[in-house]
């Protein structure tokens, strides 16, 4: 059970392909925490590198079907060019085989980013698009 296992302290860096994967298997299994799959692939930058790293685990104690998730701190590149911070749970397993940043120098300046980025929720609003419309679950 993942109640003894310490949480991971990995920097992941995945392009967009991934991020819709991780986002879209998150609906399917009805995880808190995701965006809008539809709001990812027309927002996100088509080519960009995305960033996640672990807050803490998490779980749904409604759902004994579900296990623990990782509810990941979330940096996406957007096509304009700026930066937003999302969560996002996700499976362990599916955590694991994504890409790990080692470079420490890349740590250091993914950290720098996403002290300065936004929430999904604040551009949105900075957009003028009304209450956060479009991000479902965005913190």
């Amino acid at each position: 059970m993942n109640a003894d296992r310490p949480l991971p302290r990995e920097l992941k860096a995945v392009d967009s392909a991934t991020l819709l994967r991780l986002q879209q298997r998150a609906r399917d299994l009805g995880l808190s925490q995701r965006l809008d799959a539809t709001w990812v692939r027309a927002n996100a930058q088509p080519d960009g590198t995305h960033h996640l790293w672990p807050a803490f685990w998490h779980e749904l104690s409604h759902r004994q079907d579900i296990p623990r998730q990782l509810r990941c701190e979330l940096l996406i590149a957007l096509g304009t060019g700026v930066r937003v911070r999302s969560l996002l749970d996700v499976l362990p397993a599916d955590f694991t085989p994504l890409p790990r940043v080692t470079a420490r120098e890349e740590g250091l300046r993914v950290a720098r980013l996403a002290d300065r980025a936004p929430s999904v929720r604040e551009w949105l609003l900075r957009q003028g698009d009304g209450e956060g419309e479009g991000a479902e679950a965005a913190p």
